[in-house]
């Protein structure tokens, strides 16, 4: 991996935290992923599963997790399968876990080779009366592929018929939402990375560089800070492509005029960083978009301040939905008369401003977490409020990462990004 070491206490807590969840005399399994082929003999490179990498700090394929409390043998409580290495494997594939090394990333003192499963999860099972499966159940989730997890669970179900299934979804949401020192202190060395990628291409745009250019310069910075690289596909949309939410193709050149609206972060250890800035092909903002810009920016500090304890996600997005509301008429882009005539289910602003404000963060992009509960201290938060204008081919989309805290507003992870018009301006046109 090229991420440092993580202090093994991380997951120790976070297994604590997920058996202090169960139910008396279950137990839980969580698969690593596959690794996806393309074609032939090509394959995508490997993403550790979230869930199993948050309990266990393991970043390898053919992984298993067991976390059963109740065992009658205090070595079955928690343990880990995996793939067995070998001189050979070390040859083509590098090196692996061993059983120390596993033991010193996850704190997990029993540790079994995969071979070994079969017998001793059928051990174990005998012993309990449920078992906690682990589907996917993000909001937004398009499952079409088959996982390790999903076969695993049809095994079972078959298998076991009399055993009591449960879910870990919901405990993963709720733990995994609340970030451990720890975590933050990851997701701050992306963030970190995201910083320096941001700084660096501030003086490198100008009018005719391509937009795959800049993602070339951002995926420099990250990879020489030991990021795998980009978060998420990034966005690199100049001009009229800023007006594309998920604009990903990057391969339009940028005008002198335009503004680029760059929705690009860093990765660190599996976990995220979400950034969004706008930026002038030349260097500065014409008045028009500056207007826009500071419009945005306006909505972006306001809604900051409501990304507290206890507060409700949907009621949060409603108020900055009137906060936009206010910035699109002062830009004359709705009227009062739109906003009397709006549709209750499309509110007169979306025609403007389209998308959700904010999101959970962490080991996923968009992270899990339970959205009708309340906000809690140690979430994480995206604030990603834009405005987008067709008609002026102009796309602006602010948005940092936000810790909320106990008491007062919520620590921005990216307070030490350039996100002043003015600022941006003044780092673009030095020397």
């Amino acid at each position: 991996m090229k991420y440092l070491p993580i202090n093994a206490a991380l997951f120790i807590t976070n297994r604590e935290s997920f058996v202090k969840q169960m139910v008396e005399g279950a137990l839980a399994v969580f698969n690593s992923n596959d690794i996806f082929p393309i074609s032939a003999d090509s394959t995508m490179p490997f993403q550790q599963h979230r869930d199993i990498f948050h309990l266990s700090g393991v970043d390898q394929e053919e992984s298993i997790l067991v976390l059963f409390p109740s065992a009658s043998n205090p070595a079955h409580r928690e343990i880990l399968f995996l793939k067995e290495t070998s001189e050979l494997i070390a040859i083509w594939e590098g090196e692996k876990l061993t059983k120390s090394t596993a033991f010193e990333a996850s704190g997990i003192k029993t540790v079994y080779w995969l071979q070994q499963f079969p017998v001793i999860f059928k051990q174990v099972m005998a012993e309990c009366a449920a078992i906690y499966v682990n589907t996917n159940e993000h909001l937004r989730a398009s499952t079409v592929v088959e996982t390790r997890e999903d076969r695993f669970i049809k095994t079972v179900t078959n298998d076991y018929p009399a055993h009591r299934i449960l879910k870990s979804a919901p405990i993963m949401h709720r733990i995994r939402s609340i970030k451990h020192p720890i975590e933050i202190e990851l997701m701050q060395t992306a963030c970190n990375i995201t910083e320096a990628g941001f700084r660096r291409l501030l003086g490198f745009v100008k009018p005719g560089v391509w937009e795959y250019e800049i993602e070339a310069e951002l995926s420099h910075e990250f990879l020489r800070n030991r990021s795998k690289g980009f978060a998420y596909t990034p966005i690199i949309a100049s001009g009229k492509n800023a007006c594309v939410l998920h604009y990903i193709e990057n391969n339009q050149q940028c005008k002198d005029g335009d503004v680029i609206l760059l929705d690009v972060a860093a990765e660190y250890a599996n976990y995220s960083s979400d950034l969004t800035r706008c930026v002038p092909v030349n260097g500065r903002f014409t008045k028009r978009q500056k207007n826009v810009y500071n419009a945005v920016l306006h909505v972006k500090k306001e809604a900051e301040k409501l990304l507290l304890p206890g507060v409700i996600m949907a009621d949060y997005h409603k108020t900055v939905g009137l906060l936009m509301e206010e910035q699109l008429v002062k830009l004359q882009l709705i009227s009062l008369d739109d906003i009397k005539n709006q549709k209750a289910d499309w509110p007169a602003y979306k025609k403007y401003f389209m998308h959700g404000t904010s999101h959970f963060i962490g080991l996923d992009t968009h992270d899990v977490g339970l959205w009708h509960e309340p906000i809690k201290a140690g979430m994480v938060f995206t604030c990603e409020p834009g405005i987008y204008i067709p008609e002026e081919g102009l796309g602006i989309r602010l948005e940092d990462d936000l810790l909320v805290q106990k008491t007062g507003t919520p620590f921005n992870l990216m307070g030490n990004i350039p996100l002043e018009a003015e600022a941006i301006e003044d780092l673009m046109n030095r020397g």
